[in-house]
């Protein structure tokens, strides 16, 4: 018995010291690249936020506001502020240059060279779901706005659609000549890893610019119908709530206490320029 036993003990080693050397053989490579996969989640997450940019940039310049950015503009921006060194300054024309102060010092291979070889071209701006240059593409028509065809025209509502902004980066192959432990790298080699990111919202939706345009919108009777029966129902509203409040404000009774339908400038809600620093 003691034999039989001693044969097996010694067969579930060697099982145990083959499936060890079959995982490590998965495992240590996967291990030995983590490194480099962090970099390329990292530039992942960097390049969400920057179709996020690109998309809600188109929000506040737009021609309903002012003007739409130059795709030469937004595009140096992006590069700048999502992909160059992370404690790049915000400055108007700012635009990054190919050498390593104005690279992210985590991006780079093993070889010390960055992911990014060249912002002009590796990081590139569209429009739309065709990838398009032209702006003209992010817009994707929409009829959920149909039913309200008069309060659309009547508000000034654009029925351009839904806006897409996309960020595209290419990353550099590591070097055909790199040699790493356990041959970890040469899967990224010849990877040819392209990210592509992109970010849908409404553009261009009606707003106001101060309280009195809200008013002139609004005070079109097909939108706001209490704008033409108000100065015939305040008067009778106003009479109702004096006779009701008669018994709390005696002697002195306010005669002009109504809801004051179709009044729009007596419900603005305005800050006093005092409180305002």
């Amino acid at each position: 018995m003691s034999a039989r036993l001693s044969i097996g003990l010694r067969a579930q080693r060697g099982q145990s010291l083959t499936e060890f050397v079959i995982i490590a053989l998965v495992l240590v490579p996967l291990f030995l690249a983590l490194p480099l996969l962090a970099k390329y989640q990292d530039i992942a997450q960097a390049t969400e936020m920057a179709g996020r940019y690109v998309a809600f940039d188109g929000t506040t310049r737009n021609p309903g506001t002012s003007a739409w950015k130059t795709p030469e503009q937004l595009n140096g921006e992006v590069q700048r502020r999502f992909f160059s060194n992370p404690d790049a300054p915000i400055k108007t024309g700012d635009t990054p240059g190919d050498f390593k102060a104005h690279q992210n010092l985590y991006w780079r291979d093993p070889e010390d060279k960055s992911l990014i070889r060249n912002f002009g071209s590796d990081i590139r701006i569209s429009f739309g779901e065709s990838l398009a240059a032209d702006r003209g593409a992010a817009f994707k028509s929409s009829h959920d706005g149909d039913p309200f065809i008069v309060a659309r025209n009547q508000l000034n509502l654009e029925n351009t659609g839904m806006y897409r902004g996309n960020v595209t980066v290419t990353l550099a192959n590591l070097s055909s000549n790199l040699v790493g432990p356990t041959k970890s790298y040469d899967f990224f080699k010849n990877v040819n890893l392209r990210m592509t990111r992109h970010t849908t919202v409404l553009v261009d939706a009606w707003s106001a610019k101060s309280a009195a345009d809200v008013e002139d919108h609004l005070k079109n009777p097909l939108i706001y119908p209490a704008v033409a029966v108000g100065p015939v129902i305040n008067p009778l509203v106003d009479a109702g709530v004096a006779i009701m409040e008669m018994p709390r404000y005696l002697p002195g009774v306010c005669l002009n206490c109504g809801t004051k339908v179709g009044e729009l400038d007596y419900w603005r809600d305005e800050v006093p320029a005092d409180r305002i620093r």
